[in-house]
């Protein structure tokens, strides 16, 4: 699952859109005051975390795209 597919199965799954933020594909604006976010690190690895009272902390960093999907789809899910 790349990050276009995971949006495609979060919005089917109806979970809420300012629920998580997918860099470069799922960005609700105005920013929601907290959720769960996905982005690519500029080391090429991939995030995932909690956006809270305006500051970025990170759960768990991948190696790949589809084992940070996975793991973003398994906290929304």
């Amino acid at each position: 699952m790349d990050v276009t597919e995971l949006d495609e199965a979060l919005r089917r799954s109806g979970v809420p859109a300012g629920y998580y933020w997918i860099e470069g594909v799922h960005e609700p604006a105005p920013t929601p005051p907290d959720f769960l976010y996905l982005r690519r690190m500029p080391d090429g690895a991939w995030e995932t975390g909690a956006y809270e009272r305006g500051a970025h902390r990170p759960i768990s960093a991948h190696p790949t795209e589809q084992a940070a999907c996975a793991h973003l789809l398994s906290l929304l899910r």
